[in-house]
């Protein structure tokens, strides 16, 4: 673990209960802090341009005479296909972070471009709707990729103890963040006038602009003070070769590929992972667009938004304190079951009260089940193949958050209504919790300790003995 960017002694938050508070939440170094604010800066892009602004804007200004459900049939597909972009790129460039010590550079090079292409859809009107796929579809690459080393900086920025807390506490702010500023673009919206704004649709271009200031301006305390991970140690046969990153890249992809089935623990949290994560992904990116289509005023849809984003900050650190007492598996659980009776309950929305009052009810697992998602993946990776690792996350959420959106828009095609693509998400939470009861927690752990051993020199156990011996016993 590091303690660089600032010492233990040199704490948050200091005296009495405001240090124990900082301690309790994780956020009890600068470092820590900094990396937990990356959260609070994307989380922007995530509430107004993912899920409440975006959505409605394309379907009524950019999607402007698109017929029936077609506008949130479309918004599903150009969902999809920016996660297959990513999903196709994110192994390589894992590896090649690792393989050159370049996490932050990447996340700094995917955040310049979710940046730009965010504010390039200041610049879209009315029925630019393929404009504005292509725009959000690179927009979210650039998102998606950031995410990638952001979530790879992780395990070096706390030890296995803290996992849990800090992730949690990094989900909080995002509520944070995100909330407070959906919560100005609402006003914008409502009151345009009061703002000096031409129309409601000017308001949605302006708070999409203001996505790409805020995601900027709040990533500066992780670039200054969480420190570049060191490279991974080369092998021999590396060493001898000496490859350019790329090639070494793909090389290691190959290998990851082989290993990450080696560590069985691993792989079967990541085929549990891929499903439910797809189906949450799916109502975060779907909701507003669904209720657009279905009746539902932008005032309703992006209010019960901004009481999600608020009411999911505690308990996404009550998910972090959950899964210290019960454990990450057993918190995730809990989070799944509540999520498949939103999707059954989605199907029979008809008034506006019936979507805040699941709004609400997505509010207290949102936050929390993915927080435990990343925090409990951590545990099971060797620290030194953190970025490499991360990518296959990234890849299995991505890879399935396109069949999500995908089916949602196929059906929604096939049936004329969405309805039904709501109530077919069910199948991807009920899947993920009957893999997901398989996992076997502390022996991933103790198969990605021994390997970390090898790595470091400091155990006799070899990496690929480590990965087929479990708990080593």
């Amino acid at each position: 673990m590091q303690e660089t960017g600032g010492q233990l002694g040199e704490v948050v938050v200091s005296g009495g209960r405001l240090a124990k508070l900082g301690t309790r939440l994780g956020l009890d170094s600068r470092e820590r802090l900094s990396w937990a604010l990356y959260d609070w800066a994307n989380s922007a892009f995530a509430t107004t341009i993912m899920a409440a602004v975006l959505p409605v804007y394309y379907a009524s200004v950019a999607g402007a005479g698109l017929s029936g459900n077609t506008a949130s049939v479309y918004w599903g597909y150009t969902t999809a296909a920016g996660l297959l972009v990513i999903a196709l790129v994110a192994p390589v460039l894992g590896s090649v972070a690792d393989y050159v010590g370049a996490k932050k550079r990447f996340l700094a090079g995917f955040l310049t471009l979710g940046v730009v292409f965010t504010a390039a859809l200041f610049f879209t009107r009315e029925g630019d709707w393929l404009l504005t796929s292509s725009l959000f579809v690179v927009a979210n690459v650039g998102f998606a990729g950031a995410n990638i080393f952001y979530d790879s900086l992780l395990p070096h920025v706390t030890d296995e103890e803290g996992t849990d807390r800090l992730s949690a506490a990094g989900y909080a702010l995002g509520y944070l963040g995100g909330g407070v500023l959906l919560v100005l673009n609402l006003a914008w919206i409502l009151s345009p006038s009061t703002f000096g704004i031409s129309n409601n649709a000017s308001a949605s271009r302006w708070a999409m602009l203001s996505v790409a200031v805020w995601w900027t301006v709040f990533s500066i305390p992780i670039f200054r003070y969480v420190d570049e991970p060191a490279p991974r140690n080369r092998t021999a046969e590396e060493l001898e070769s000496n490859p350019s990153p790329i090639r070494a890249g793909f090389g290691q992809l190959r290998r990851t590929f082989s290993e990450v089935r080696q560590y069985r623990q691993l792989f079967v949290f990541l085929l549990a992972f891929w499903l439910y994560a797809d189906g949450i992904g799916t109502i975060i990116k779907m909701a507003t667009v669904y209720g657009a289509t279905i009746g539902i005023g932008q005032q309703d849809l992006i209010g019960a938004l901004v009481l999600v984003q608020f009411l999911g900050i505690p308990f996404a650190f009550a998910f972090g304190s959950l899964g210290d007492r019960i454990g990450a598996k057993r918190g995730i659980f809990i989070g799944l079951v509540v999520y498949a009776g939103v999707s059954v309950g989605g199907y029979f929305i008809s008034e506006a009260w019936h979507f805040w009052v699941l709004a609400a009810v997505v509010a207290t697992v949102q936050g929390g089940t993915q927080a435990l998602s990343r925090s409990l993946y951590s545990t099971l990776v060797p620290a030194s193949k953190s970025s490499e690792f991360f990518s296959f996350f990234s890849i299995s959420s991505k890879f399935a958050g396109i069949f999500g959106p995908l089916l949602f828009s196929v059906i929604g095609s096939v049936t004329g209504s969405s309805r039904l693509g709501i109530v077919s998400l069910l199948v991807f939470f009920v899947g993920g919790m009957v893999i997901l009861w398989f996992v076997d927690v502390e022996e991933g752990r103790q198969a990605a300790r021994d390997a970390q051993a090898a790595v470091d020199g400091d155990g006799a156990v070899s990496r690929t003995a480590a990965a087929d011996g479990g708990s080593g016993t």
